[in-house]
């Protein structure tokens, strides 16, 4: 049996992956009246007096929400909230098992940035956090930072997020294994969506000096057409030479490589005009930019990508867990950039730099380390 047969089967079996457990027995007449009519009415009148109580008295303070429209999912695309719905279970699957965090998946079936705006708004009493997922850009962007302004708990769009601080702990440790430091290194991200975007973000709030963005069309700059409104923002801290031409050319020189796009577009010519000793992540999933024999025939020193079944898994699950715990447990109102940073930071620093190589750059995804270090990382934040 394949495992895309077995994760068929399996799926059937399971008739969803989550459930919901009661914590209160309700075996007799004194429990109905505890965790029912009448002594449900006492938190609900201090509830109503002072709505923090909530964090208190309810699910809310270990609960999240998992919000897709489907419009983005995985490498499979529009695929609309119904087959969204079982990996947003999944998500929330991860989230339990890693972080010890409740996760609600909401698909809505609509696509339109305002009504998405509204669902959410009104869904958020019940939630400690809201984690986006699966959305499309440029929108994603917009629903995220309205959302940002308009609730009380945190939002986060872990597609952006998510990979970004996994890619920025990756690389921490990259040059560490390379000798290189971010000030003088030239960065290509390809892809410029909402994880690609939100890399080049934290790159550059890290210190990185010299990040180029390119997408189908080449590299991106200021001269670009058809670029949406997130995308030509970015033009104003990115490319600072301002130059122009294909993925091939940026490239050249380059000293890290991160793929957040498409299988198979970055060529063992391409990859030998980097750098030496350069640093590739290609992520896009199932099939990388480059294979990993190829780029190491190319002469690439360290190589990472979305798999488990290759060295370096760049892969968002060692971040969101330990993030909305943090967040949930200090009592955040957002996930600011500093967190985001710090997040990185404690990661990296999980792999000790005598076990640091080629191949070592990432503490593994069962790392019972991981969550909780985060979680510290992000509470020192607030």
């Amino acid at each position: 049996m394949t495992n895309a047969e077995k994760a068929l089967k399996m799926h059937e079996e399971w008739n969803g992956k989550l459930e919901i457990r009661s914590k209160a027995e309700v075996k007799s007449k004194e429990d109905l009246a505890i965790a029912y009519t009448p002594g449900v009415a006492e938190p609900c009148k201090l509830i109503a007096e002072d709505k923090s109580l909530a964090y208190k008295y309810t699910i809310k303070s270990n609960t999240i929400a998992v919000v897709s429209d489907g419009s983005a999912v995985l490498g499979l695309g529009n695929i609309g909230p119904y087959a969204a719905m079982p990996v947003m279970e999944g998500k929330a699957v991860l989230f339990k098992e890693f972080g010890g965090v409740n996760a609600v998946p909401i698909c809505l079936d609509t696509q339109d940035t305002e009504e998405i705006i509204k669902a959410v708004k009104y869904l958020a009493p019940g939630f400690g956090g809201i984690n986006l997922e699966d959305i499309s850009a440029p929108r994603c962007f917009e629903i995220e930072e309205r959302l940002k302004e308009m609730l009380d708990i945190p939002v986060f769009h872990d597609d952006q997020h998510g990979t970004a601080i996994v890619v920025l702990a990756g690389v921490i440790n990259g040059l560490k294994v390379v000798g290189k430091d971010k000030e003088t290194c030239k960065v290509v991200v390809n892809g410029a969506g909402s994880a690609g975007i939100a890399i080049t973000k934290l790159l550059l709030s890290y210190g990185f000096k010299n990040v180029t963005m390119c997408d189908k069309s080449g590299i991106l700059s200021k001269a670009s057409k058809d670029l949406n409104w997130m995308q030509e923002k970015m033009m104003d801290v990115t490319n600072p030479d301002q130059k122009t031409g294909t993925l091939a050319d940026a490239l050249k020189g380059a000293d890290i490589f991160v793929g957040v796009s498409a299988p198979n577009i970055v060529t063992k010519e391409m990859a030998q005009q980097m750098n030496k000793d350069a640093i590739m992540f290609a992520m896009a999933n199932p099939v990388p930019e480059i294979m990993p024999d190829v780029a190491r025939e190319a002469g690439i020193r360290v190589i990472g990508t979305g798999r488990s079944d290759f060295p370096n898994q760049v892969n968002n699950v060692l971040v969101f867990p330990g993030i909305f715990r943090g967040a949930l447990e200090g009592g955040a109102k957002q996930i600011t950039e500093e967190m985001k940073l710090a997040a990185a930071v404690a990661l990296a620093g999980l792999v000790p730099d005598d076990e640091l190589n080629d191949e070592n750059i990432l503490p593994a995804a069962f790392d019972p380390r991981v969550a909780d270090v985060i979680s510290a990382a992000v509470k020192e934040k607030i």
